[in-house]
């Protein structure tokens, strides 16, 4: 299993976790309030959501609002599937919030694993954001280190942009500075609902995850048949 498929059959998890969705809704909510997944298409979704029916983790059910049925006859497209997170689903969703590798502190992982973070435990949470913290400092210091040695050979406006990109990851550690502090006084932060991301994950809103180098995509269209 690939890094982003691995991230994908995560994000999903997670979800599926508040409430069973179909297709379509789960797409809307991956574009939407886990912003590293706006880009990507059914495509990709589809063959993610079969292999967690395949492996027992999720189930399949047809649509059971009052609108499907007509619809359905109506258009003569089939009724919506929505995806139901099994006990065995669950469980396997919880070890993989209390896992702590490097690949949680990786820019697009961290992404999604803080969407999840009203989920995920105390010690867990302190151990990400610590991870992720060390892995841009780490990142920091290289990227002074190079400006520090080609400064003399760089014009202005390549200058400018390695700025640019410092400042950026400066910006994520003081907020990271922040998290931490605020996990160590026992203070949780609070988002808008049960189960929601204690911040707006999507591109530009306050309080938004820092993505380093993330640049924006197409939104495919979507299949209200699944």
């Amino acid at each position: 299993m690939s890094r982003r498929s691995g991230m994908l059959e995560f994000a999903v998890l997670g979800l599926l976790r508040e409430a069973p969705m179909h297709g379509y809704e789960l797409r809307k909510r991956l574009n939407t309030s886990l912003g590293v997944f706006r880009a990507f298409s059914y495509g990709t979704l589809y063959p993610c959501l079969k292999t967690l029916v395949a492996n027992g983790w999720l189930i399949e059910e047809p649509g059971s609002t009052p609108d499907d049925a007509p619809a359905a006859a109506l258009t003569g497209r089939r009724a919506k599937i929505v995806y139901r997170l099994t006990a065995e689903g669950k469980e396997h969703f919880e070890e993989l919030l209390s896992q702590t590798g490097p690949d949680a502190y990786e820019d697009e992982h961290f992404a999604a694993r803080f969407a999840f973070f009203g989920q995920t435990s105390r010690d867990v949470r302190m151990r990400v954001l610590e991870g992720r913290r060390s892995r841009l400092e780490e990142r920091l210091e290289k990227m002074r280190a190079s400006l520090a040695r080609t400064r003399e050979r760089l014009d202005d406006y390549t200058l400018e942009l390695q700025r640019h990109g410092m400042e950026s990851v400066e910006r994520e550690v003081r907020w990271l500075n922040e998290l931490i502090e605020s996990e160590r006084a026992g203070r949780d932060l609070k988002g808008p609902g049960h189960g929601e991301p204690a911040h707006d994950t999507t591109e530009g809103a306050p309080g938004a995850l820092p993505r380093p180098g993330d640049t924006p995509g197409p939104d495919a269209p979507g299949d209200t048949t699944m």
